[in-house]
Formats: C-alpha cells, structure tokens, sequence
C-alpha cells in the first residue's frame, strides 16, 4: 500500500449467505490498491485503499454494481435504529406472507395421507394461484433480483437456489392451471418455502443481534451527559460535547464520562468494565479516571483528558469491532467451498430431475425432487459457522477484560505450546520497593540515598520510580543533574556538581572499570531481591537492593498453564540468583536471566526456530520486538496506560491469570467453530442425497434449510455461558 493508504468500513445491505460476501469482497479486491475484508455475520466490509487511486465513493459504487448496497458506517445509534426499522419491515412482510400461505398450508395438510383425503379439493386451485402469486413476485421479489445481480456478476448465492426451486414449483403449478393438464400444482410449496425463508431470516437476525450483545452493552455504557464547569457555571452538556482541559464533575452513582485526571476529591471508582476485576479502585488527586466506570462514592473534580474517540472505551469499542470484523484462517475453508457450493448444488438438481424423469417418474415428480435439492442446500450455515463464534467470543472477552484484536489471535491461542513471561509487571506487581541501603566505605546511608534518587529522576525504570518514591518518603533532598544518558536494561549515568556518577546492575557498573565485592551483595539476590549499585568515577558509593512481589495469582495461573499443557519459560534482565528466586515462587522450572529488552525478541525467534508454537506476555511497551516476534502476543495493560495497539490480545487486568483465560476461551470458541462446521456440512451431505432421492417434501426441505442457520447461530450463542477462571483469595 502506498503511503496514502486509508481504512474505510462500510455497511452492507442485501446479503443473503456468505457467497454475497464473497462476491462482494471479490469485486472490492478487483480495484487496484484495494485490499478488503467482508465479514457475513456482521454484515461489514473493512477495505485498505489508496487514496490517490480511488476514494469512498468508487468503493460504494463498486458495491452497487455488484447488486449489493453499501454505506459508511454510522454512529451506533443511527445503525441500530436502521436495523430495527429493517427488522419491523421484515416483520410484516413474513406476516402478510404468512396470511397468505396460511390457506394453502391447510391444503397441504389436508392432503397427507393420515387425514385419507388426496385431493386439492380443499383450496381451489385457482385461490391457490392467487395467494401464491403476491408471495412469490412481491414478497420473494429480492429473490429474483438477487439472483439476477449474483447471476450477471458472474456468480451465485441462496437467491439463485431459492429463486430457481420455488419459481420451477409455480410456473409448473401455473402451467398446469392455465393448461387445465392432469397433475398436481405446488403452489403451496413455492409460497411456504418463502414464507419459511423470511422465519429464518428472522430468527436469524434477532441470534445475530444476541451475538453482538456484548459491543452494545460496551456502547451503552457511556453517559449521555457530563456535569461540565466552564466560567464558574455548572452546565449538563452531550458527552459529545466535551473537550480537552474542560472540568468536569462526577457525583457519586455516576458514570464518569470521559477520560479524565482528578483535580480534587477522592472516591472508589467501579473499574469492572475496564478491568473485569470486581474490588473497586481508590481514586486520589492526579489519579486517571476512565469513562465509563462507575463512581461510588464521593465527588470528584476531573479535568479531561480524552475525549471523544481518544477514550479507552472507544479504544476497547473499536478492537472489539476490528475483531468481530476479522477472519479466523478456519474460515477460509468454509469460503472456498461457499464459492463453488451454488453451482455445484444446481449442478446436482439438474442431475436428480433428468435422473427420476429417465427412470421413468413424471416430469412434475422429476422437478419437484430438483426443487427440494435447490431449497435444502442454502449455504448461509456454512457461512455463519465461524464468524458468529468470534462476534460471541470476543464479546463474551471483552466482558472479563480480555481485549482480542483479531480472530486469528484467538484461533491460534488455543494452539501455544510454550508461553514466554516477562517477570517485572507480569509475574509480578511491577512495582519493586527499596529494601537495603548498603553504603559503601566512604560514603554515607543519606549520601547513598540521595544520590541515587537524583540520578534516578531522570528515568521513568520502574527500578528509578522506586527509588525516587523511597526518596520522598523520606524527605530526601534530590540535587540537579546534567549529561544525563541512560542504556536501557542496563544503566544511567549523569554528572552532580561537577562529579560524573553511575547508577545500574553490578554487571554494568564493573563494565566501567569499578570494582565491586560480589560478597557484599550476593546475598541480596539470594532472596530475590534486585541489587542496583552506585559509584563515582572509580569509587564506589553503595548497593541498593529492591524486591518486587510476587502477584496473587501468578502461581495458580502457572499451575494452571502447566495443567494445560503448555510451558511456561520466564525471561528476566534481573541476575540469575534474583530470577531463580522468583521463578521458584512461581512454580517456573525454566528462566533465562540478564537478558536486555532487545534480546527478547531474539530468544522468541529461537524457540520458534524448534518448531513450537510461541506465546509472549509483556508489558506491550518495553517487550515490543518480543511481543511481535511471538505468533501470539499478551499485553498487560501497563499502570494508567493501555498499550491496546501493541498485542494480538490485551489484558486489561493485570494477572497473568488472564492468559490462561484467553487461551481456554480460544479452546472453547474453536470447539465451537468445529462444531458449527460440522452441523453446516453434516446437514448439507445428509440433506442432499435425501431430497434427490425424493425423500423430501420441498416444504420441509424449506423448513430444515431456514432453521439450520438458526441452530448454528443458536450453538454459537451458548459461548456467553464461558466464564473466567476465579481464584479463592485465603
């Protein structure tokens, strides 16, 4: 793609399977610099273009070619309420076809054997005529214009299949009316095929709106409204209507409505639906407040500082929809085999009628079981097999504070074999505090103290927000520094006064020709503890060591990923002694120590390089390289900032434990998935060969082709019942 690159989404209209979207996705990727994505189950195209070849518009038109319609998307707001207007149409047209075919059912009925009546004497057959006529060429009426658009675009979807059975069945039925011959019409089938196609359009569309329950439960949990205080005058504006800096006040019960930094106040902020972690957050001045979550208690004065799309819920929104929108590799079966299904199901009805009318049944006969292939083999399960699974699956993760980008993330979870861990901020809180002061011969604790504290504010190492934190509650006087250069993982270095000094791990500080006694701090990093050491020139000035905990949940979480199957390895830049120590408490068997942050990415490419399927969890910022070298990448959210962009899948909690629940919903969704392929091609490769050998009645072929999307969408449905892992805290 050239620079100039933009990514639209449209919304598209008058799809009725997944063989639509497939045409349409190939006459998107027709157009030059065009690269498009068409989702069936949500009914969106996501398209990557070049702005200087083609715009917005040419796409729409491509579309509209096709004999499709397209738009770009709206607000939620305005699509929901075009659905629902959709749907009360659709309504009324199942209705009035409904009443209309009601009379011929009863015929229909009227006709099987154990009433011993066998004759169409119920409902005349010129009555017949008359209410099957509206259905077929006004309510089916988009049958015949789909199948005429799929048709000249050169290919075929339901509507051909449905247009051809039930319009075989009328004309026959007609032929015989108007040419008074001796055979029995059908217009009872042509009309209740119709009639069972918009049911389980229906049921279909009220499933589909249960599997994106999850993203409008997202959608509508922000405010409409915010308390904004501009000129010393309190006023209730749109939450749309907030800008940057603005003040704005969150009373208790209420919904913050942008993201935002505490002014004044203090409260307990409900985080659940950010987080999925269910105690509530002390919230204090500068503390971040996020829209969305719920204020419990006092008031609080915020000054915004996201807005708008910049939220995090709009972040989490639209990595919801990215990943609602994707396709899993799974999927690609199903499309492949969707574009060829059509030609190859009328293939097979033209095969059943010259079969039956050759061995010698009647030309009626003969068609009718044709009929019955055609309205049996509907693709639309096929299609919907695997994507309503991701709509749900992702939804239900987004509940539990599980933020999957892409449906391939979720697809290849399940797959890990070997799960590399961070250990600062992953396996542990992140957040390491000073335990020793260990000053050198000629130098004293507050000097040791105080000069660490310095060199350490020009850093942002959680090592350096340790120190500089253990400073201030210590009223440690921080001196100025100049030169300041900091090498990452290892170091920094500044000059105070005039005096150059060093501040990082024992390793890095004898590399500047200062010698160290590994006496004097060994036994610190035989407790776990991380050891910094600080000198000037060739003098040593002290160690310091800090110790980082140990999460609550981090050996269950490894228990359980090891109970799953996968192997757990921890990277660490800390020393061996300090890393063992950790990974011991973790239940780890394997580590690797010293490693720098540059070397991740090289040791992921090493295990993957033995053939194994390589999970990486990070912090998404520092373990980037790793995080994308890995063929599935977890970012725990890192303190105030969500680095949502940098990860296939984001963890909104920080808890390893959430990786385990990731990859047991990935089992779970592709469990499903195969489930619902299953269902999809078992009832295709039975249902066929029943109706060519004329085992099927065209009405129940109908009615098995209309429910048979619903039970997949239905099967897909019970993913909402997955729940995460829940340790019990002693």
């Amino acid at each position: 793609m050239a620079e100039t690159h933009d990514i639209a989404e449209l919304q598209l209209t008058g799809m009725t399977c997944v063989a639509c979207a497939s045409r349409i996705e190939k006459v998107l990727n027709r157009i030059p610099e065009v690269s498009a994505s068409v989702n069936f189950a949500t009914e969106k195209a996501r398209i990557e273009f070049d702005q200087q070849n083609t715009d917005l518009a040419a796409l729409i038109a491509a579309v509209e070619r096709a004999g499709y319609g397209a738009h770009p998307v709206r607000d939620f707001e305005a699509e929901k309420s075009e659905r629902a207007k959709d749907y009360k149409h659709e309504q009324i047209q199942f209705i009035i076809s409904l009443l209309l075919t009601a009379p011929l059912l009863l015929e229909m009925v009227a006709m099987m054997p154990v009433w011993g009546m066998h004759t169409h004497g119920l409902v005349p057959v010129w009555l017949q005529a008359l209410l099957a006529t509206p259905v077929q060429f006004w309510i089916g009426k988009r049958f015949f214009m789909g199948a005429w658009h799929s048709l000249r675009g050169g290919g075929a979807n339901m509507d051909v299949l449905v247009a051809l059975g039930t319009g075989a069945a009328y004309f026959l039925s007609l032929a015989a009316l108007l040419l008074n011959l001796d055979q029995p019409v059908y217009f009872e089938a042509s009309a209740t095929i119709i009639t069972l196609v918009l049911l389980g359009k229906l049921l279909e569309a009220r499933a589909k709106r249960h599997a994106s329950a999850a993203l409008e439960s997202l959608i509508n949990l922000q405010p409409k409204l915010a308390h904004i205080e501009r000129d010393g005058v309190m006023l209730d504006l749109p939450v749309k209507d907030v800008k940057l800096d603005d003040i704005f006040l969150v009373r208790p019960g209420e919904s913050v409505p942008v993201d935002g930094v505490v002014q004044d106040g203090a409260s307990n902020i409900d985080e659940a639906m950010l987080t999925g972690e269910s105690i509530p957050k002390e919230k204090h001045t500068g503390d971040k407040v996020y829209a969305a979550t719920v204020n419990q208690r006092g008031v609080l004065k915020c000054r915004a500082v996201g807005v708008g799309d910049k939220t995090q819920l709009a972040a989490i929104i639209r990595l919801v929809e990215q990943a609602q929108g994707s396709k899993a590799a799974i999927q690609k079966l199903a499309d492949k085999i969707a574009s060829i299904f059509v030609p190859v199901v009328v293939g097979i009805a033209l095969a059943t009628f010259f079969s039956w009318w050759a061995f010698g049944s009647d030309f009626s006969s003969a068609l009718i079981n044709a009929v019955s292939v055609l309205v049996i083999s509907c693709p639309c399960a096929l299609g919907l097999a695997t994507p309503t699974a991701v709509v749900v699956a992702t939804g239900r993760a987004a509940s539990a504070g599980i933020l999957v980008k892409n449906a391939t993330a979720l697809e290849q979870a399940h797959k890990l074999s070997l799960l590399i861990v961070d250990k600062t901020g992953t396996l542990t809180a992140g957040k390491p505090s000073v335990t020793d002061l260990l000053p050198g011969k000629e130098s004293s604790l507050p000097q040791l103290m105080q000069i660490a504290a310095s060199l350490a504010q020009g850093s942002t190492h959680p090592l350096s927000r340790a120190l500089l934190s253990y400073a201030q509650g210590n009223n440690v006087e921080l001196l100025p520094t100049t030169n300041f250069d900091e090498l990452s993982g290892s170091g920094l270095s500044a000059e105070i006064s005039g005096t150059h000094y060093v501040l990082g791990s024992p390793a890095f500080i004898s590399s500047k020709n200062i010698r160290l006694n590994e006496a004097e701090f060994i036994s610190l990093q035989q407790q776990g503890k991380t050891v910094i050491a600080i000198a000037s020139n060739t003098n040593l000035i002290g160690y310091i060591g800090l110790a980082d905990t140990l999460r609550e949940t981090s050996t269950h979480a490894v228990a359980r990923l090891n109970d799953m199957g996968i192997r757990v390895v921890m990277l660490s830049g800390d020393n061996a002694a300090t890393a063992q120590a950790i990974a011991l408490q973790a239940g780890i068997k394997e580590f690797l120590a010293e490693v720098l942050p540059q070397d991740k990415a090289s040791h992921v490419q090493a295990y993957k390089a033995q053939g194994l399927l390589v999970g990486m969890v990070g912090d998404g910022i520092n373990d980037a390289p790793a995080l994308a070298a890995a063929d599935v990448s977890f970012a725990m959210k890192s303190g105030s900032d969500i680095a949502i962009e940098s990860a296939d899948i984001t963890l909104m909690h920080n808890d390893l434990m959430s990786v385990a629940d990731a990859i047991d919903l990935s089992r779970v969704a592709l469990a499903k998935i195969r489930q619902n392929l299953f269902f999809a091609f078992g009832y295709n490769i039975l249902g066929i060969p029943l109706a060519a050998l004329g085992m099927l009645n065209p009405v129940i072929a109908g009615a098995a082709m209309a429910m048979s999307s619903v039970s997949v969408v239905s099967n897909a449905l019970l993913l909402k019942r997955w729940q995460p892992y829940i340790v019990v805290k002693k």
